[in-house]
């Protein structure tokens, strides 16, 4: 199974304020549907709280170590490995990590693929990070440059990654 991460973070890793994105662009919100759509997604509790509702056309998989009550449809496993154990049990062709910040530290040592939208500005009291990416592990092998506009307020450019041999 492959296990994917697909985040935004600005060119200092905040990914997040109080829970919520610190920015709008629209661009990259059709780059994060394009590379999830009909995969499961997997987040812990407080990026699913932030989402408001299960993201469609996806299995939707709230990681917490708390009982928490979540919509119909919605899974919720205790721990990262339980709920990828369950997703290889499915025969799951990929899964598609989505945040937040604990998260992804803690998926990042096992997974094989990241989409990184990296929003050049830096962003001031961020409240939840990306990681930083180790380069003797990673290798950048496509990225498009997309250039402020009426409707972004910053310069941003879509990356992949994969993960050294």
């Amino acid at each position: 199974m492959l296990t994917t991460i697909v985040v935004a973070a600005s060119e200092n890793n905040v990914i997040g304020i109080d829970n919520e994105l610190p920015w709008h662009l629209p661009d990259d919100l059709k780059f994060f549907k394009q590379k999830t759509l009909e995969k499961p997604v997997l987040m812990g509790r407080k990026t699913f709280e932030s989402l408001g509702r299960p993201l469609p056309k996806r299995l939707n998989i709230v990681l917490s170590r708390s009982n928490v009550a979540l919509p119909e449809g919605v899974l919720l496993y205790g721990s990262l490995i339980e709920a990828l154990n369950f997703l290889k049990t499915a025969s799951t062709p990929e899964v598609c990590i989505i945040g937040g910040g604990i998260v992804f530290a803690e998926a990042l040592p096992i997974v094989q693929q990241i989409f990184l939208t990296r929003v050049h500005t830096q962003v001031e009291g961020g409240t939840a990070f990306f990681p930083e990416l180790p380069v003797n592990e990673w290798e950048l092998i496509w990225e498009e440059h997309h250039a402020q506009d009426e409707k972004h307020a910053f310069d941003f450019t879509f990356q992949q990654y994969k993960r050294k041999a």
